[in-house]
């Protein structure tokens, strides 16, 4: 029998997805919009009923943009950057979200699903430590195609895309290649060369998505395509344009893969990850359930797991 999958929650692209999807005029008794926290709870829901898993990780922004990051390559992120009363710089976020997301981490915890993040790291570098360090096999859930990178014999990446949850591909090497024409594992290569606005990354200039799938294709990471880059004559895709280009981006090519690249090796929580047969904190989660208005998705979301703790 198929072992299990521990499920590995991209939590800010879930949460962000909840509340765009659901009315702000969806509120708490006390009037307070409760749209991410109630859309977050069902969608955990309806994951851990279609997955079946064995446990359930809530992985963190701990830092959304990382300073090292941000070193390396000033674009990243830049565009979600807002200015806070005191100048200090804070992601853009949405005023009535950012109540509901401490709400999201105290309702989890009560609960008692793992939720993990890093010091200077991002969920997704949580993520991929995870998937690569966590016995068994692993469900990435995200909308957050750089996660495509992490996909290998054991993990795969459910992206949350193309509306409702029942049309989220559930990506394996083979269907991941086949829908950006590169292996998992180039993916980062991929993005690097075209582009991807919503990070920040440039691109080298001249090259879209068909180029960039070509050269990766061809000469493989993006080191190996410098190289081509650099060779006389150039072979072929390399043409003297590109090979032009890519030697004029060289600098940028090698920030913007490190910064691009989830983190692999990052010391974990050593915790039991497994579902939950019975809230951690019942009394504490009463009484956020009752103050956030979400008793019903929390008993659906507590019987979810205990059915699936039963059948391990």
């Amino acid at each position: 029998m198929p072992k299990r999958p521990t499920l590995l929650l991209d939590s800010a692209s879930l949460y962000y997805r909840a509340y765009f999807a659901l009315p702000s005029s969806m509120t708490a008794p006390d009037g307070r919009p409760h749209n991410a926290l109630r859309g977050m709870l069902s969608t955990i829901t309806r994951l851990v009923d279609q997955h079946s898993p064995s446990g359930v990780v809530a992985c963190w922004d701990e830092d959304w943009r990382p300073q090292w990051r941000a070193d390396l390559l000033p674009t990243y992120k830049a565009h979600r950057v807002a200015t806070d009363a005191d100048g200090s710089a804070a992601e853009d976020e949405p005023e009535d979200l950012g109540p509901q997301v401490e709400a999201i981490a105290d309702v989890l915890d009560a609960i008692g699903i793992a939720r993990w993040g890093a010091e200077h790291h991002e969920a997704d570098d949580v993520i991929g430590s995870a998937a690569a360090q966590l016995p068994g096999p692993c469900v990435v859930v995200s909308g957050d195609r750089d996660l495509v990178q992490v996909i290998d014999a054991d993990t795969r990446l459910l992206l949350t895309v193309n509306g409702g949850m029942d049309r989220w591909p559930l990506l394996d090497a083979a269907s991941a290649e086949d829908r950006f024409g590169v292996p998992p594992d180039r993916y980062v290569d991929l993005a690097v060369l075209r582009g991807d606005p919503s990070d920040g990354l440039p691109g080298v200039p001249g090259i879209g998505a068909k180029t960039a799938g070509a050269l990766v294709q061809a000469f493989g990471a993006c080191p190996a395509i410098l190289e081509a880059a650099a060779a006389v004559p150039p072979v072929r895709p390399m043409t003297p344009r590109l090979a032009a280009s890519l030697i004029a981006a060289q600098s940028y090519v090698e920030a913007a893969l490190t910064v691009a690249t989830v983190v692999r090796d990052l010391t974990l929580p050593d915790e039991d990850v497994s579902l939950p047969s019975s809230p951690a904190e019942p009394a504490r989660l009463a009484v956020l359930a009752a103050e956030w208005g979400v008793g019903r998705q929390v008993d659906e979301l507590l019987a979810s797991l205990q059915r699936q703790a039963g059948a391990e």
